[in-house]
């Protein structure tokens, strides 16, 4: 079949038209078109839900959409994980990555994902620091003399933590790995009950998440030794780092930050970090989440990848030099 130079044009021109038409509603110009769901492996008031609630409501605003938080506690987080991994790319399905993430790669045997591989990361939306506290009879004041009490008693000094393969176990995990020491770990089922029981002198010690022992320390119920953060916090200036007190490098902080399906188009994960960046910078969302002792944060998509990444292998360490296991 033979065409005219004048019909060829108005075939190309119309072929063009309809690339164009068909490209353009492929493409996430439009984003979001409808609600973004938030998933958070976590139950209510965890500091994981907590962050996504106070930055979610904001972004619903920015972008005209609503951004409905869905609450899938269960397995560390990784049952949550599992489904997002699943989900379309699409840019409609967000999940709460946090440091439990980074850790279960290393303490479970087998999961049906790869949180590295099977996510791309957005931007952290923020971070709680952890403390080591002791109940007010142990007769210590500084890291040096938790580490020479605990030397003088192999195995006998106990810390607690909310459980088998969380930040507040392998964080004395760490310090026990660092300054040589060996303690008897005792885990509960979350850090309500072994915060209590810290109160009530069952244990000695413990890396206590900032959020849940804080008030404790405020009102001398327990005493605050160091903060597990690479910076002094300013809400207690007076209490060193664990870092400065002996032991450099250490540092453990819970962490919650935005992650989609890996494939979710670059367009859509530059927009939303765009706007995360924006919403964390805003002083009332500020005020809301360092009240719940959660210190906002954000970053490009690739230094979160770089950081999630460096979590992973950090803590894969620890993780085998304790012998944990998810129970």
């Amino acid at each position: 079949m033979r065409y005219t130079k004048s019909a060829a044009l108005c075939i190309a021109a119309a072929a063009a038209s309809a690339w164009c038409a068909g490209s353009a509603a492929q493409t996430p110009a439009a984003y979001p078109a409808k609600p973004v769901k938030v998933i958070v492996g976590f139950p209510p008031a965890s500091g994981a839900d907590i962050m996504a609630r106070v930055i979610s409501q904001r972004m619903g605003e920015a972008l005209g959409q609503q951004f409905p938080v869905d609450n899938r506690p269960g397995a560390g987080s990784s049952i949550a994980a599992g489904l997002v991994a699943k989900s379309a790319a699409d840019g409609y399905t967000l999940f709460i990555g946090t440091i439990a993430n980074a850790i279960n790669a290393s303490l479970y045997a087998k999961l049906p994902f790869d949180f590295a591989r099977d996510f791309t990361p957005i931007s952290p939306g923020g971070s709680s620091p952890n403390m080591l506290v002791v109940h007010p009879s142990v007769p210590v004041r500084t890291v040096a003399d938790v580490i020479k009490l605990a030397k003088s008693r192999p195995g006998q000094l106990s810390f607690g933590s909310s459980g088998v393969g969380t930040l507040p176990h392998l964080a004395a995990e760490m310090f026990n790995g660092m300054a040589g020491l060996k303690m008897t770990h005792i885990p509960y089922k979350g850090s309500p009950q072994a915060t209590f029981d810290l109160i009530g002198g069952q244990f000695e010690l413990m890396f206590g998440i900032g959020s849940a022992v804080m008030p404790e320390v405020k009102h001398g119920r327990l005493r605050a030794i160091a903060v597990t953060t690479a910076a002094r916090l300013p809400v207690l200036p007076e209490v060193p780092t664990v870092a400065e007190s002996g032991l450099p490098g250490f540092e453990a902080v819970t962490w919650f930050g935005f992650v989609a399906p890996a494939g979710t188009p670059r367009e859509i994960i530059m927009r939303l970090n765009s706007e995360l960046t924006r919403v964390t910078a805003l002083p009332e969302v500020k005020q809301q989440l360092t009240s719940q002792s959660i210190d906002p944060m954000n970053s490009t998509p690739e230094q979160f990848g770089a950081y999630i990444r460096d979590e992973i292998a950090k803590w894969a360490r620890v993780v085998k030099t304790s012998g944990a296991r998810a129970e």
